[in-house]
């Protein structure tokens, strides 16, 4: 009987101490579970295994029975705030960090600013034209140190406008309060819907537009298509509707764009024409640093890119920029830049030119310049 009785008070001091056991384990996997996902770990684990390790937690925590009532959407709130949030003693993740949750992860609200800037719409687009210079301009901008801007053309008014204007600030880079965001899509220029949609966002952006000679621009057009499209057919061939009777054919994109007049109307209907700086494509090779000093007073900005930035590559025919300091090279536009154009007849760039004459004089008339092309 007394050893009935030693031996089930040592099974329960055993259990006891299993117990203990068990609870200190337990609270050790917690904390360090903790002490990673606020560390950031577990926001850089692929999406299977962090999932996996929400669910190991949540079951040691005993909030499965809550997880079941509300099913999370994982990519929204499988994260560190969604596990402490439920943990008692703690409103929010607020209190552990400094800062919000958006701060860690700013590409879920990209408004939210931080040491490094905040992202917001661009205040100036380089709206137009195709071969007019629009890579150039926007590559000589960017030396300026006040001057933010996407690298890649985002296309949003006129192709990703469905994907929503979240999505479109979500590209665009960080900027200080001193700085501007800038982007560039020259098809903007030729879309119809385009000024619309940006009237829509902002009454007062800044709108860019490089245009060069029609014709030049139409060659350089057909010449970067021919490039990636060899068995093109001919520029005199795509140029005209009828050759005998020298109707332009004016559904042809690279003969579109060049009519500057009445793309300029369609903008005119919801921008004023303070708004907009024509910038010469022509200039901006024989006179970047003049053409840059008019392009940083329309923005607003210091004189800081000047002719000291630029030196003419006779190779490519077009400026280049000097070599920065640390660098072992100057910096040009890339290979598709500056090729060489196809020989066409006199007689079709003539007959062409004559067919832009009007909207030439047009164009002239609305924007207050003489660029010089007849």
């Amino acid at each position: 009987m007394g050893c009935s009785k030693w031996r089930a008070v040592f099974n329960f001091g055993h259990l006891k101490a299993q117990s203990k056991l068990s609870v200190f384990l337990t609270m050790i996997i917690i904390f360090t579970y903790l002490f990673y996902c606020l560390s950031g770990y577990c926001e850089s684990l692929p999406r299977p295994v962090y999932d996996q390790q929400t669910t190991f937690i949540n079951k040691i925590l005993g909030l499965n029975d809550g997880l079941k009532q509300q099913k999370l959407d994982p990519h929204k709130n499988s994260s560190p705030g969604s596990v402490v949030r439920e943990l008692p003693g703690f409103d929010s993740v607020d209190s552990l960090l400094q800062g919000n949750d958006n701060e860690l992860r700013p590409d879920n609200n990209i408004s939210i600013a931080n040491n490094f800037g905040s992202k917001t719409f661009p205040q100036a687009i380089i709206i137009g034209v195709k071969k007019g210079g629009t890579r150039a301009l926007l590559e000589f901008l960017r030396i300026h140190p006040d001057v933010r801007a996407v690298g890649a053309e985002p296309h949003f008014f006129d192709r990703f406008y469905d994907n929503g204007l979240e999505w479109y600030r979500n590209l665009m880079p960080r900027t200080l309060e001193s700085q501007i965001t800038m982007e560039k899509t020259p098809s903007y220029f030729v879309t119809k819907e385009a000024p619309r949609r940006l009237f829509a966002l902002s009454r007062h952006t800044k709108l860019i537009v490089v245009v060069r000679d029609p014709v030049t621009r139409a060659v350089s057009d057909y010449t970067q298509t021919l490039s990636k499209q060899p068995g093109l057919p001919s520029f005199q061939s795509l140029t005209f509707r009828n050759s005998t009777t020298g109707l332009i054919d004016t559904s042809w994109s690279a003969v579109r764009i060049g009519i500057y007049s009445k793309h300029l109307e369609n903008w005119l209907r919801y921008f004023p024409l303070s708004k907009f700086l024509f910038v010469s494509g022509e200039r901006l090779v024989t006179d970047p640093a003049g053409e840059m000093g008019r392009v940083q007073d329309f923005l607003g900005l210091k004189r800081v890119v000047t002719d000291k930035h630029f030196y003419f590559n006779q190779t490519k025919g077009f400026p280049c920029l000097k070599k920065p300091e640390g660098s072992s090279r100057p910096r040009c536009l890339g290979k598709s830049k500056g090729r060489p154009h196809p020989q066409i007849s006199p007689e079709v760039l003539l007959r062409l030119r004559e067919f832009y004459r009007p909207f030439n004089m047009k164009f002239y008339q609305m924007t207050g310049h003489d660029f010089g092309w007849d």
